[in-house]
């Protein structure tokens, strides 16, 4: 599955800790940031697979599960350190569940929002990736 966990580096200080994303940890130029938060108890976000647009996810504040589906197998990874994020290449479908109370989750992405580089609908992604694989 393409997809892939990062260790950022980690500054350590009796203050607080530091932890740095600089453009040469990522494999991709990013140009927009956002953040989910304020995440109701049983609520979902994602549910969608990105055509080109690669993104990095960091649970900044407590914790949450990143469910991938690339079309064949399924992982679940959580995501609970702020030094560790998940790299996402085009062509995984995302599902983010099961977020802890004040979890906030940063998104690093490749590109600007284009609605035409989302698949938002699993029955469409699932046969264009066996469609690909004949």
């Amino acid at each position: 599955m393409n997809v892939e966990l990062v260790t950022l580096p980690k500054i350590k200080d009796p203050r607080g800790n530091l932890s740095i994303l600089e453009k040469d940890i990522l494999p991709f130029e990013f140009k927009r940031v956002y953040y989910l938060y304020d995440v109701p108890s049983g609520a979902e976000r994602g549910g969608h697979s990105h055509k080109n647009l690669q993104q990095f996810l960091i649970a900044i504040s407590g914790s949450f599960d990143v469910h991938l589906n690339d079309g064949f197998t399924q992982k679940t990874i959580t995501l609970n350190k702020p030094n560790e994020g998940l790299l996402i290449h085009p062509g995984i479908w995302r599902e983010l569940k099961n977020f802890s109370s004040g979890a906030v989750c940063l998104v690093i992405a490749s590109n600007v929002f284009e609605e035409e580089d989302y698949i938002r609908d699993f029955k469409t992604f699932v046969n264009s990736k066996q469609k690909d694989a004949l």
